[in-house]
């Protein structure tokens, strides 16, 4: 694996990172302005997480 290759790969993790922390901030905002939608705001934000993930993963086999 090459230099530009890992730092790709670097890239990448850190976007994923950074993509499901802001999903999982703002669910809990979400949440602490409307309890009663809890369990509507933690699965969309679980599919969206994973979402996320899958195309980090992608990206990683493709680097």
């Amino acid at each position: 694996m090459a230099i530009p290759n890992i730092v790709g790969a670097g890239l990448i993790v850190i976007g994923a990172g950074l993509g499901i922390g802001l999903i999982g901030g703002k669910a809990m905002e979400g949440i602490a302005r409307n309890p009663e939608a809890a369990n509507k705001i933690q699965t969309a934000m679980l599919i969206a997480a994973a979402l996320i993930e899958g195309i980090g993963f992608a990206a990683l086999f493709a680097a």
